[in-house]
């Protein structure tokens, strides 16, 4: 379906050319004055100066030129020259009905043209657990996926593992100190390595932090690590299978953690499969003279004309010939290309890497590895506080483990649904951890991406304001008034929407009919915080109209009906709106 916005911008454009003027004046906006008006066109104001008349005449010619128009219920020219513009009750409850008969999209239309999008998103550690600072990046980059698809883009999700690097080393020095006669450290052993791991996830999750800490204070220790390191790059065959237990233990651990997110990727890819990629790549600048060495080091310059800060050269190679992260994400790029060739790759990581990523994104421009055509997209996130505006700790003051914040989010929500004692304990469990998500990844989106929040469990995991629960609350408010009708035996077989009788309904109305302008803005500007705002607005919207209207008690059962598919409609929008943000309402609550 055409947006409604659309649509409404058409005929006021057609208006304005049927009077002799330029038709892109009739550009229309959703009212900021909605106690005057629905939507409001400004483009006599601008029009004046090109066609040297007062505003208001104009104004005055296309109000008077839309009169009769079956889209508007009022056309009213208010000096020195704005359209104020009201939508008709038929209009508006036959599109509504348009959108009722698709219950899969609510009338949003897909992308005219499709793009293949991969979304860089997640990037946790192996041999690490998840913990707070892993939260917005999964949760935002897994909105951004849903809503991409649902506007018909081919997205591929890939979680980014970082799985290279000195504390692979680290871990396979300590491994070596504790258990010496593993086979894996035996330079001479030629045949098959053990298939299962040397070490639980536990166990590994102690074997990293031991190893870093030591490193710090102990030299020769760190040492080793790093040769460790640079044989495990250099492909000795014990660390390799050693770094195969390390991902599969991990990554196991890892999906059961993203799982309780309601995150999923397509690829568990890490730096560790940029890898083969890494010479070629890097034979490729120095033959085409865009890589020198700089006080030892292999680098590209990035700097372009313009620049109003200093951005410094990309190092592709230290020193002694190691590589980098920016090695390795230059590296996953050639493969992605090769692999997959997307339009667009997107990175959903913290906003303090920018420069860093300016740095890569000038660096693949520059040395080839992109066409011209392929989008890169920085999409950064700013930090997730404790009430005391500094990063979220324990009450200990370290880093709460994700699993521990979504136990504790849990926790607090099956106490406020137990206070009911309307469920039996086992669906209290299963609704609290249903309204849990809602509360956190709610909590979270609704903030824009690039701005820093305090995460407040006490305001999350209300049900009123602007919070999850109280979005899931007003689902299950609709679900039971559509139960208790069908209860009645009754149907709405061959009943329609009909014209608003109330300003509260009519608002509500108004509300629904943005939906796809709504959604598409939102992805076009990777800005899930604006789903969240819409369907804040939609929920408060319907319940205004709840208490306004009494649905069950009205006697006309042609209006009834046509309030149960308002109903309908509205349970139907915010609970794809959900659906995009990553999380689902209970039958109950």
């Amino acid at each position: 379906m055409e947006k409604i916005l659309d649509i409404i911008t058409k005929e006021v454009r057609e208006g304005f050319s049927s009077c002799g003027y330029e038709e892109s004046y009739g550009r229309v906006t959703i009212s900021n004055r909605p106690d005057l008006c629905e939507y409001q066109c400004n483009g006599a104001l601008a029009a004046a100066k090109a066609y040297k008349k007062a505003p208001f005449v104009i104004a005055d010619e296309v109000a008077e030129q839309l009169k009769g128009n079956k889209v508007f219920s009022s056309v009213e020219s208010v000096k020195p020259g704005f359209l104020n513009l009201k939508i008709d009750g038929d209009f508006l409850a036959e599109y509504l009905f348009g959108m009722l008969s698709d219950k899969e999209r609510f009338g949003c239309e897909k992308a005219e043209e499709k793009k293949k999008i991969m979304i860089d998103y997640g990037g946790p550690n192996v041999a690490k657990p998840l913990h707070v600072g892993h939260l917005r990046s999964a949760i935002i980059g897994e909105s951004v996926k849903r809503m991409g698809r649902f506007m018909g883009h081919e997205i591929i999700g890939d979680v980014h593992l970082g799985d290279w690097g000195l504390q692979m080393g680290l871990i396979i020095t300590e491994l070596k100190e504790r258990q010496p006669g593993l086979v894996y450290f035996d330079e001479n052993y030629t045949g098959e390595y053990p298939g299962e791991p040397p070490f639980t996830i536990s166990e590994l999750e102690e074997i990293y932090p031991t190893a870093s800490g030591r490193s710090k204070e102990d030299s020769a220790y760190k040492d080793a690590a790093m040769e460790a390191t640079f044989e495990l790059q250099h492909g000795r065959k014990g660390y390799q299978a050693l770094l195969s237990h390390i991902l599969n233990v991990s990554v196991s651990d890892l999906k059961r953690n993203y799982e309780n997110l309601n995150v999923s990727f397509d690829l568990w890819k890490g730096e560790s499969d940029a890898q083969p990629f890494i010479p070629e790549m890097v034979e490729k600048m120095k033959k085409e003279g865009h890589a020198y060495i700089s006080e030892g080091a292999l680098v590209v310059d990035v700097k372009e004309e313009g620049d109003t800060k200093e951005i410094p050269p990309c190092m592709i190679l230290k020193s002694d010939g190691a590589s980098l992260y920016n090695t390795t994400d230059l590296a996953t790029i050639v493969w992605r290309m090769r692999d997959y060739h997307p339009d667009q790759i997107i990175y959903v990581v913290d906003k303090r890497q920018e420069l860093y990523f300016t740095q890569v994104f000038r660096c693949a421009r520059k040395t080839g590895l992109v066409e011209d055509e392929t989008e890169l997209t920085f999409l950064g996130f700013g930090t997730m506080n404790g009430k005391d505006g500094k990063p979220f700790k324990t009450r200990e003051g370290g880093v709460m483990r994700l699993e521990n914040l979504l136990s504790e989010i849990n926790d607090e929500m099956y106490k406020k649904i137990s206070e009911n004692n309307t469920m039996a304990n086992d669906e209290a469990q299963n609704t609290a951890k249903t309204v849990a998500l809602s509360a956190i990844k709610y909590g979270d989106l609704s903030n824009q991406a690039s701005k820093d929040y305090i995460f407040d469990v006490e305001r999350f995991t209300s049900f009123e304001g602007n919070t999850g629960p109280y979005i899931l609350y007003t689902i299950v408010r609709m679900k039971s008034i559509l139960a208790k009708y069908e209860a009645l035996g009754k149907a709405v077989e061959g009943a329609k929407i009909l014209p608003a009788g109330t300003e509260h309904e009519k608002a509500l109305m108004l509300e629904l009919g943005r939906f796809s302008g709504a959604v598409e803005n939102a992805y076009e500007e990777l800005a899930p915080h604006k789903v969240c705002a819409y369907m804040y607005d939609l929920a408060n919207a319907f319940n205004s109209f709840y208490h306004g209207t009494k649905v069950m008690a009205e006697e006309d059962e042609k209006r009834q009906a046509g309030y149960i598919l308002l109903l309908e409609l509205t349970k139907g929008v915010l609970e794809k709106c959900i659906e995009l943000l990553g999380f689902s309402a209970p039958d109950r609550m």
